[in-house]
């Protein structure tokens, strides 16, 4: 067995194409234990397809995905390494929580008593014996995430987890993922949504079209983000005269265009510095404003199709200086 953590995921050239349609195109990450990375690209990006190759559910034309350093056909207790929800798990209506647990006990190896810890674990011990037919959809969500647990497993596979989840459903999950991750498990979470996930994640890996595009800490993806001041004036000439003066490169400043004549929007400036330049050149101001552009908008950017109009960014809007 390889000297690879066993925690440890490696994508390495990963391709697989269906006829003339490529779903994974050369894709290469690795996810580390103690984090939870978030895998995320829009719907038909490739996600799914990676994470069944993953898990040996489909055999990659190229390259290899191991976990440890082993594909997952070759681990000797695959479902006590590795516990993976890739769809909507399916349950019997009639059967309570803690049955639906023992079905599957025994293909994982583990006693009775591990159905009653995990159901403890997700928050539903006190629904052990009520049949599933009468859950909701966050609590079969957390139901589903039990049976993964089953095994104890060091890595967690989950393909969009808080799908149909209400905002405390959501909330809930998040602190349990970083909870896992804080035990030292490596927790590796699909989503086409990254609103849905930047809370929770630690690391992201994002891919287009079967293809990485961006793989950082969330940190490093917030670096991307920027802040634009927009400001607006009754003297339009006198605003394109103090820009063209006071910050002329392209890259720093843009007009908002003659629908939007007196107006115009600045980056890599500070609504603090526009409004100290136009008071002491006289200029009369009517807005100014600072714009974030989120951690939505990015992910947008970088997952857009060349050939299509790119998506409108998201913003955070604010008045006044910041």
């Amino acid at each position: 067995m390889s000297g690879t953590h066993p925690g440890v995921i490696e994508i390495t050239h990963l391709s697989k194409s269906f006829g003339a349609v490529t779903a994974v195109d050369d894709l290469s990450f690795s996810v580390v234990p103690g984090r939870v990375t978030g895998f995320l690209g829009p719907n038909g990006a490739g996600k799914t397809t990676t994470l069944r190759m993953l898990l040996g559910l489909v055999r990659p034309s190229a390259g290899t995905a191991t976990i440890g350093g082993v594909p997952y056909g070759e681990l000797p207790r695959p479902m006590r390494t590795v516990g993976a929800a890739l769809e909507a798990a399916s349950f019997h209506p009639g059967r309570s929580a803690r049955d639906h647990l023992r079905m599957y006990a025994p293909q994982v190896a583990v006693p009775d008593r591990r159905c009653d810890e995990v159901l403890d674990l997700v928050g539903m011990g006190a629904a052990a014996h009520r049949r599933v037919g009468e859950f909701s959809l966050g609590m079969r969500q957390r139901l589903g995430l039990a049976t993964t647990l089953l095994g104890d497993p060091q890595v967690l596979v989950l393909d969009e987890p808080a799908n149909g989840l209400d905002p405390e459903g959501i909330a809930w999950l998040r602190g349990f993922l970083r909870h896992l991750a804080g035990e030292g498990r490596t927790v590796l979470v699909s989503s086409h949504v990254l609103s849905e996930v930047q809370q929770t994640v630690d690391e992201v890996v994002i891919i287009a079209r079967g293809r990485l595009v961006h793989s950082s800490s969330l940190r490093d993806l917030a670096a991307l983000t920027r802040r634009q001041v927009r400001v607006t004036s009754p003297d339009a000439d006198g605003l394109a005269r103090l820009v063209a003066e006071r910050w002329p490169g392209a890259s720093r400043a843009r007009h908002a265009g003659a629908e939007e004549a007196g107006t115009a929007v600045l980056e890599e400036v500070t609504a603090a510095e526009v409004g100290h330049a136009a008071f002491a050149a006289g200029l009369e101001l009517h807005e100014l404003t600072t714009d974030v552009v989120d951690l939505e908008a990015a992910f947008l950017r970088l997952t857009s199709d060349p050939g299509e109009p790119p998506a409108a960014s998201t913003t955070a809007h604010g008045a006044g200086a910041r």
